[in-house]
């Protein structure tokens, strides 16, 4: 029997910064994306609670998807916009 390698091994030694290099993150990245989820999860949470008033329903519900659309932006490009900031000219 064929022994299949899917992935080669890791040296994992040094910790969470090893962990971040092998799945393209850095710590701030991995915090971007988190806030980004907790965003997403509250315009979710908004869209299910749209009321039967038609007007009020509208009202909510875009707010829910601009919401929504913020969270989405902040996980694709939060990383980038955010590394502007953090990175001081010495």
């Amino acid at each position: 029997m064929r022994n299949f390698n899917l992935a080669k091994g890791q040296d994992l030694s040094t910790g969470f910064k090893d962990f971040f290099d092998t799945i393209g993150l850095t710590g701030g990245g991995l915090v971007t994306k988190g806030i980004a989820a907790v965003i997403a999860i509250i315009a979710l949470r908004m869209l299910l609670q749209l009321s039967g008033d038609p007007k009020g329903a509208l009202r909510k519900g875009s707010m829910a998807v601009g919401t929504l659309f913020v969270a989405v932006v902040l996980a694709l490009y939060g990383d980038t916009l955010f590394s502007t900031v953090t990175e001081a000219k010495g």
